[in-house]
């Protein structure tokens, strides 16, 4: 058994990161889509993801800075036009969802490399993935920054404005959950599958 006092015994960041990521998990997949002033779009994948409010409907997204402690194009973006496009990491796409998970040059095009068709999303600016069958558009809400050393996250809060929801995915009720085939992200290079679920009923 271990016990870790940060404050007395400091662990690496990369420690911590394989200590969070592999033990606060299955973790959803935002597939956050972004675009610069000069119009170049972005789309990355973020597994720090999570509905932050309901009324306002706001998500939030944690991107970390880098090994040299510098931004992700998504936040860069967010500071030049303050809005987004965010789609649930679902199986169907999920070899190209991997693909835009590399490192390229600022202003290249990761819809074009993993050879996605971009489609317009109602309220914003920023494209959304034409085949993705749920994406929400969002203005920014706000940016917190944890610091500006190596890994530290900026929570970005998202206000969602507008939603592209599949008819076959939705019934004005519920989200068909074996339809959208949502994957997870564990540890390393690992994803989860929403399959093998069991229901508990909720005390009163």
């Amino acid at each position: 058994m271990s016990d870790y006092l940060l404050e007395e015994s400091p662990l690496s960041a990369g420690v911590i990161y394989r200590l969070l990521s592999g033990s606060i998990c299955p973790r959803p997949i935002a597939w956050v889509a972004t675009q610069d002033l000069r119009g170049n779009a972005n789309l990355a994948p973020f597994s720090f993801f999570n509905v932050a409010s309901v009324n306002p409907p706001v998500l939030a997204i944690a991107p970390l800075l880098n090994g040299d402690a510098q931004p992700k194009d998504t936040v860069r973006n967010l500071e030049e036009l303050p809005e987004c496009v965010v789609h649930v990491g679902s199986e169907a796409l999920v070899e190209a969802l991997n693909t835009t998970s590399a490192s390229l040059p600022r202003g290249e095009d990761e819809f074009a490399l993993a050879g996605l068709e971009k489609a317009v999303m109602p309220g914003v600016c920023v494209p959304r993935i034409a085949d993705a069958p749920v994406a929400f558009g969002c203005r920014l809400y706000d940016l917190i920054r944890f610091g500006d050393q190596p890994l530290a996250g900026t929570l970005v809060l998202a206000q969602v404005i507008s939603i592209h929801i599949d008819d076959h995915l939705w019934d004005g009720r519920h989200v068909d959950i074996d339809v959208l085939n949502p994957v997870g992200r564990l540890a390393g290079s690992d994803y989860v599958r929403a399959t093998d679920r069991f229901a508990i009923e909720r005390p009163a």
